[in-house]
C-alpha cells in the first residue's frame, strides 16, 4: 500500500474524538461544538467553511479536538482541499496540547512534512473608536472623508476602499441586497458580527467593518488584489477552491469593475491592527 493510501486508512481506522451535544458558549469546547453543527448540518445548512472557521478559532485557543478535526478535514478533503501536509500540521498541534490519538498519527507518519496553514489566523480586534462626525445620509464627499480617517488605521489604500464602496453600494448607506448584504460596504450579518459591527446601518461602523475585512483578506491572500476582491464578493472558500478568481460571471465582472477604478493588482500586505484605539479629528 502506498503512503497516501496508508495515511487515509490509518485516519479512518483509528478512533477519533466523539461528537458531543451542542452548547453555544464562548469557550473553546462550545465553539467546537458549534463547528460540529455546521460540519454535519445539524439543524442548519451544512457549511464546511464556517465549520473550519470555528474549529480554527477554538484550536487557536488551545482546543486539541478542534485541531484534530481540522487535520481530519484536510486529510479527507472534507469540505477543504485535501492536503496531507496541512493535516499533519494540525495533528501535531493537537498532539502538542495532549491529544493521544493525534500523537499516534504524528509518530506513524513522521516522514510526511507538515505544512503551515496560513488561512487560520487570529481575527483582528474590533474596529477602533474614531472621533468622526456622523450624519445619517452622507454624500460621496463625506464618505471619502471617513474613509481617509479609517483606512490608514488598517493600513489600507483609501482608493481601494472607495472603489469597493462604489461597486458595492454606489455610496448609498441604505443599500440592501437580495442576500441581505447591508450598507455602504454591503456587509452580510455574519461578516458584520465577525468584525465587531453592532449596527451595519451606521455608515461609519459599516466602513470600519468592511475595511477590517479587507485588511484580513489582504493578509490572507498576500496582497493579491484580484483574489481579495473575489473573496469579498464570493467568499474566501470560493477563492481557495479555485485558487484564484472563481469562474462566476458575477464575481469576474465585480473584480473587473473595481480594477477599472483601482488598477493595482498588488497591495502592500498590511499588519494586523493593534487593539489600541486611535483618534481622528
Amino acid at each position: 500500500m502506498d503512503r497516501k493510501k496508508l495515511f487515509f486508512a490509518a485516519s479512518l481506522l483509528l478512533p477519533h474524538p466523539p461528537v458531543e451535544a451542542v452548547q453555544i458558549d464562548p469557550e473553546p469546547e462550545g465553539i467546537r461544538k458549534m463547528a460540529l453543527v455546521y460540519e454535519h448540518g445539524r439543524g442548519v445548512e451544512q457549511d464546511f467553511n464556517q465549520a473550519y472557521r470555528l474549529y480554527c478559532k477554538a484550536a487557536l485557543m488551545g482546543d486539541a479536538v478542534s485541531a484534530y478535526n481540522i487535520g481530519f478535514m484536510f486529510f479527507n478533503g472534507r469540505g477543504l482541499p485535501r492536503h496531507h501536509g496541512k493535516a499533519l500540521y494540525w495533528y501535531r498541534k493537537a498532539a502538542e496540547v495532549g491529544d493521544g490519538f493525534s500523537r499516534k498519527l504524528v509518530a506513524r507518519f513522521r516522514d510526511i512534512a507538515a505544512t503551515d496553514d496560513p488561512a487560520c489566523q487570529p481575527e483582528p480586534p474590533p474596529p477602533p473608536s474614531l472621533k468622526i462626525r456622523e450624519v445619517s445620509n452622507p454624500n460621496r464627499e463625506i464618505v471619502a472623508g471617513w474613509v481617509k480617517q479609517i483606512a490608514p488605521y488598517y493600513s489600507i489604500d483609501p482608493a481601494l476602499v472607495m472603489a469597493v464602496i462604489q461597486a458595492e453600494s454606489a455610496f448609498n448607506p441604505g443599500a440592501l441586497s437580495p442576500k441581505n448584504a447591508q450598507g455602504l460596504m454591503q456587509l452580510i450579518p455574519a461578516t458584520a458580527e465577525r468584525f465587531g459591527v453592532k449596527d451595519p446601518w451606521n455608515p461609519v461602523e459599516n466602513i470600519k467593518g468592511g475595511v477590517a475585512y479587507l485588511n484580513w483578506l489582504l493578509r490572507r491572500f498576500s496582497g493579491n488584489v484580484e483574489w481579495v476582491l473575489a473573496a469579498y464578493n464570493a467568499g474566501e472558500g470560493a477563492v481557495d477552491r479555485h485558487q484564484g478568481v472563481p469562474p462566476y460571471g458575477e464575481t469576474q465582472a465585480y473584480v473587473k469593475k473595481i480594477l477599472a477604478h483601482y488598477p493595482k493588482t498588488a497591495h502592500p500586505i498590511p499588519p494586523e491592527p493593534t487593539p489600541k484605539e486611535e483618534s481622528a479629528g
